[in-house]
């Protein structure tokens, strides 16, 4: 276990590199997009269902 952590921490020192301020607004920018379309979707798919299941106990009860 000890020399996992060890090669894990060379490792994050030898070959891992930041991105740069621009690349890294440029991809929270992308982040939040998607974020926003795909909660949109979700929203707008809870809703159909939401009026599916509405129509559907409506008429059973009436």
């Amino acid at each position: 276990m000890l020399t996992y952590i060890k090669e894990s921490i060379e490792e994050l020192r030898n070959n891992v590199t930041l991105p740069s301020k621009a690349e890294s607004s440029n991809l929270m920018v992308i982040v939040a997009v998607f974020s926003i379309l795909f909660a949109l979707a979700t929203w707008g798919v809870d809703t159909v269902f939401s009026k599916l299941v509405q129509l559907y106990f409506n008429n059973i009860l009436n």
